[in-house]
């Protein structure tokens, strides 16, 4: 249990990262993240750091895909770590 709590925030921690650092990329017109990783980390499980950067940064907030895309696959992921603690348990 405490691996998957360490887990969590390290995945968390990066999914943060890595938006700051494509909302800086995105300031400076650099090359930037692929939208397909930003929404990956919401569905490993890092959909509150996503979501808190999201909101802190600025960043992604009029796209559809991440205003709706973020937080259901973040619902998903705490839906699929429910089952796998509750097949873990039994």
């Amino acid at each position: 249990m405490e691996y998957l709590v360490l887990y969590l925030i390290i995945i968390n921690l990066i999914a943060f990262l890595i938006f700051r650092a494509d909302k800086k990329k995105s300031e400076k017109k650099l090359w930037r993240v692929k939208e397909s990783t930003l929404l990956s980390f919401s569905l490993l499980g890092g959909g509150i750091g996503s979501l808190l950067a999201m909101k802190i940064f600025r960043h992604k907030t009029q796209k559809r895909k991440f205003t709706w895309g973020v937080p259901l696959l973040t619902l998903i992921s705490i839906i699929i770590l429910y089952y796998i603690l509750q097949w873990l348990v039994l």
